[in-house]
């Protein structure tokens, strides 16, 4: 049975991405994997190949019950690779080897299945398998985690399997961004909070940008979430903004679903 959540979080694991030896591409993968399911990405962590840390935001993010995450990186059969191990700690649970995915490592590797080959099945007890349709290295699912290669190419296809096959696609999205012009954000401080607190459904963000060329400034209002609430709730910004004398033009509407 499918679930109906409304967020999913990403965790990226590995030094190579914190010291620049390579560029991530989990995070925009993600990002737009989870619109076409019309959900939202809830955070993005970043952590080094460091058991401590591994282990303890893993225990936090599986904390966060409503909060499903993809996790990527740290699962394969080098030394560096401690993902499986600190997943099993997070989730208390042993770590035992997984019969069909071991069945699935003998079967690609035959007589060059080395321990060390095999030790990529060994996860953490109940797991269920995450099928890789790269190289057939399977990744794992582990209470609200789903655990998975750091290489895209193949963290993409299966973070698409895992939103297919475990959760339901969200409500059509929305997002309206008014560009008012000559203020700042101290100007409309109580008039945002007031919206905020009016409209807990719908995400709010604000942006100022400075215009040196002309030395004025302008602020980015933006609304966004389900699109049946953001629609009423654009038109109660826009008419507050007019209330309060705040000339605003460039509206841009943005849609998903």
């Amino acid at each position: 049975m499918k679930t109906s959540v409304k967020a999913i979080g990403l965790v990226i694991i590995g030094n190579e991405i914190l010291d620049g030896r390579r560029q991530d591409a989990h995070f925009e993968n993600a990002r737009l994997l989870l619109r076409q399911h019309n959900l939202k990405l809830a955070y993005s962590l970043v952590l080094p190949d460091s058991a401590p840390a591994i282990t303890s935001q893993l225990e936090w993010a599986m904390h966060k019950a409503g909060w499903p995450f993809f996790c990527c990186g740290g699962i394969g059969s080098t030394p560096d690779d401690i993902t499986r191990q600190c997943a099993a700690v997070a989730a208390g649970l042993p770590r035992v080897p997984h019969p069909e995915g071991t069945e699935n490592l003998r079967l690609k590797f035959g007589d060059a299945c080395t321990p060390a080959r095999l030790r990529m099945a060994e996860f953490a007890q109940g797991a269920e398998l995450i099928p890789n349709p790269v190289n057939n290295v399977a990744g794992f699912s582990i209470r609200n985690g789903h655990f998975m290669p750091g290489f895209p190419n193949m963290a993409k296809p299966m973070m698409q399997w895992v939103l297919e096959t475990y959760y339901e696609k969200g409500s059509e999205q929305g997002a309206v961004t008014y560009v008012a012009i000559g203020v700042r954000e101290a100007d409309l401080c109580d008039l945002m909070e007031q919206f905020v607190s009016e409209h807990p459904d719908v995400s709010f963000s604000s942006l100022p940008i400075a215009m040196p060329k002309n030395g004025g400034y302008e602020l980015h209002l933006g609304v966004s979430g389900p699109a049946a609430e953001v629609t009423p709730a654009a038109h109660h910004l826009a008419k507050a903004l007019k209330n309060a004398g705040v000339v605003f033009s460039d509206v841009v509407v943005t849609s998903s679903g």
